[in-house]
């Protein structure tokens, strides 16, 4: 397995348990797969460096995990079909 580290922008307008929805979706792709998830950090809501589609805010949140790629690439393509989701990025973490 592999280190990644995911970092995603949720949209400001969500209650906190859609927050919490969206947040245990993703951990459930990882998990439900074999993969592991290292450390979390929710980091608030805070401001967007440029607008998004006329949203000048957003929930950051950070994961780091130990994945195949096979794992990331279902992340990806259920991230990018999420509503709630602004913006996102995967990276592999090299040693």
């Amino acid at each position: 397995m592999r280190k990644y580290e995911m970092m995603y922008v949720l949209r400001p307008d969500l209650t906190e348990e859609k927050i919490a929805e969206v947040v245990e979706k993703f951990k459930n792709i990882i998990i439900n797969q074999g993969g592991e998830i290292t450390a979390f950090k929710e980091m608030g809501k805070r401001r967007l460096a440029y607008e998004i589609k006329h949203i000048k805010e957003g929930f950051y949140f950070l994961k780091n995990f130990d994945a195949t790629p096979e794992i990331v690439a279902e992340l990806d393509r259920v991230t990018r079909i999420t509503d709630e989701v602004i913006r996102f990025l995967i990276f592999r973490v090299d040693q």
